[in-house]
């Protein structure tokens, strides 16, 4: 199985629109963070965790050229917004895109693409098959997916665990029982958003005390905003098993 983050940054991306701080003006590729996703490709088979605005252009940076599911954590803007580019994939494949998310998602892609899911379609609009995420593991294209419930603020979101790895964005609260379903990983993904504290995501000591707790071989951070430092920095002040995620990293894991 070979994971691609897509992308690493937070809502706004880095750099942020307008913002001169040293990080937005850093010359360094891995200072340049899209909005947080990942492409997944196991068994033969691609499926995309989240479409944010940046969809596109990752699609294009990562050269996918066959996609077969796309995966929902949760219906912010900065994780939904691109559905519409899944319009291309349609047009190769000749099928509709399976696409998995919980039904609160579900009726939010509704309102935000009404012209998707309207009774008189218009020519050429993306075509979507929308499949529901319930509480047990799940089979997409033969790989087993174990849904996690995390906490965003108040806002439930999913993460999901393929074999020994798992992927947790956009949180800041994971009940004990979920957290056992993410013990025993090779590779975990988690959201470390800057070094304040915030209201809905984990920041950098937060996230830490979290990898400490679920002792992963190795972990990577994501969802970083450009208050969390320049990447060179931030990576030499981490724990040896833990590295900042940038965009273009790939990660392969034995399953």
């Amino acid at each position: 199985m070979k994971i691609t983050v897509l992308g690493s940054g937070t809502s706004q991306g880095v750099p942020v629109i307008a913002c001169n701080c040293p990080v937005c003006e850093s010359n360094n590729p891995k200072d340049n963070r899209k909005r947080t996703s990942i492409l997944i490709e196991d068994k033969g088979k691609t499926l995309v965790v989240d479409t944010g605005p940046d969809f596109r252009q990752q699609m294009l940076d990562a050269k996918v050229q066959n996609l077969d599911a796309v995966l929902f954590t949760h219906e912010h803007k900065d994780h939904v917004a691109g559905l519409d580019d899944i319009r291309a994939f349609n047009f190769k494949s000749r099928k509709d895109m399976d696409v998995y998310a919980v039904p609160r998602v579900q009726e939010a892609l509704k309102r935000e693409f009404e012209y998707v899911f309207a009774e008189n379609k218009y020519p050429g609009v993306p075509q979507v098959n929308l499949i529901e995420i319930g509480e047990e593991p799940m089979q997409i294209e033969g790989i087993e997916i174990i849904p996690i419930d995390v906490m965003h603020y108040k806002l439930p979101v999913k993460a999901f665990r393929i074999g020994n790895f798992a992927y947790v964005t956009d949180t800041n609260y994971i009940a004990p029982s979920e957290m056992e379903k993410l013990k025993g990983l090779d590779v975990l993904i988690l959201t470390a958003l800057r070094i304040e504290k915030h209201i809905s995501h984990f920041n950098l000591e937060e996230a830490i005390e979290v990898i400490q707790e679920l002792k992963p071989k190795k972990a990577y951070l994501t969802h970083i905003s450009h208050l969390l430092g320049k990447h060179k920095d931030v990576e030499e002040i981490l724990p040896s098993n833990i590295g900042l995620c940038y965009d273009g990293l790939e990660i392969s894991l034995n399953q």
